[in-house]
């Protein structure tokens, strides 16, 4: 079944718990989680409806933040344990990511990933039929006609991580906070006047580095798992005011097969081929493929296509964004998780 975004906006604190508990019944947990997270962040009294905690159940194919949180407590991911949680009222506060464009924002609980994983996310759709194994068999694909794609990252390093990239002066970069190509009709509910803008940040002054393309793959990840059996960032916290960036450059097709098989241990960070360190801010300019410039790639946030670039796969549907340059900031703990305890 294909997955249609829908982003709630609920208009009494009732409906506002509705939605809570019905995350993850009929579709994927993940992408429900982040339709009432951004439901709630454009109400007008978003302050007050934040504060309520969301439960989450598996469902589907993904799962990644019920698998974080019943993992971090040494249980198994199930919708039993999941709805133990929940009934015994256990909360903990988790980290929200801001993603803008122009005046657009939306909101992201647990990932955003452009790429190899982005492309093995989406596209494996036609596949869905396969359950979770469509992921490891489109990967197959993927690897061996493995896509690389030009484009740049820029991102503020938490302390301990400045040795990576490059010195950035961000004067001198074009800024993302007017780059929206969409039309005042074309805008999602969530870009209007009302409802949560993000956090307040100063970010020209803080202290920037940039890494330039082709990547194979860039993955910024907010807890730990991105799937049941994903372990995507496993030094990632719940609330520690940082993304983990998961970054691939260069990297042979022999090697990159054997790095996507420690993914379900999460040893694959240890791989010289990868990049893995912690941001507090973070930009992408997405480019096109270098095999093809006429071909974009797809952006994918919390398992839902956020954007496409022309030639990407289904880059003629709409999209919530233009596949161009994004800044992304943190909210050290502005969500509410139920919890095993």
């Amino acid at each position: 079944m294909d997955i249609n975004l829908i982003t709630y906006q609920t208009s009494l604190p009732m409906n506002a718990w509705f939605y809570c508990f019905q995350l993850g019944r009929q579709r994927e947990s993940t992408a429900h989680a982040f339709q009432v997270l951004n439901g709630l962040l454009v109400r007008g009294d978003w302050d007050i409806a934040i504060r309520i905690p969301l439960g989450v159940v598996p469902a589907g194919t993904g799962n990644g933040m019920v698998k974080s949180l019943l993992d971090s407590r040494g249980q198994p991911c199930s919708p039993f344990n999941a709805t133990l949680a929940i009934i015994r009222g256990h909360k903990r506060s988790l980290d929200v990511a801001t993603i803008s464009q122009g005046d657009t924002r939306f909101f992201s609980l647990l990932m955003l990933a452009w790429g190899l994983v982005a492309d093995i996310d989406i596209e494996s759709e036609i596949y869905r039929w396969m359950g979770s194994a469509r992921l490891d068999f489109y990967a197959l694909q993927r690897i061996f006609g493995l896509r690389n794609y030009n484009g740049s990252i820029c991102f503020v390093p938490a302390p301990g991580y400045e040795s990576y990239g490059e010195p950035l002066d961000l004067e001198k970069e074009v800024i993302v906070e007017g780059e929206s190509q969409m039309t005042s009709d074309d805008r999602p509910v969530s870009t209007r006047e009302y409802g949560y803008r993000g956090p307040k940040v100063d970010i020209k002054s803080l202290n920037w580095r940039k890494i330039d393309g082709p990547f194979v793959s860039i993955w910024l990840h907010n807890v730990p798992w991105g799937g049941e059996n994903t372990l995507a960032a496993p030094d990632a916290e719940f609330s520690d005011g940082c993304l983990d960036l998961v970054m691939i450059k260069d990297c042979p097709k022999c090697s990159l097969l054997k790095l996507m098989t420690g993914l379900n241990d999460g040893s694959h960070v240890k791989s010289p081929h990868v990049s893995y360190l912690k941001v507090k801010a973070f930009i992408l300019q997405p480019g096109t493929r270098t095999d093809d410039p006429t071909k974009g790639g797809i952006i994918d946030v919390d398992g839902e296509v956020l954007a496409r670039g022309r030639g990407a796969y289904k880059w003629e549907e709409k999209s919530l964004m233009s596949y161009g340059k994004l800044l992304i900031k943190v909210d050290q703990g502005l969500a509410t998780l139920f919890a095993p305890n």
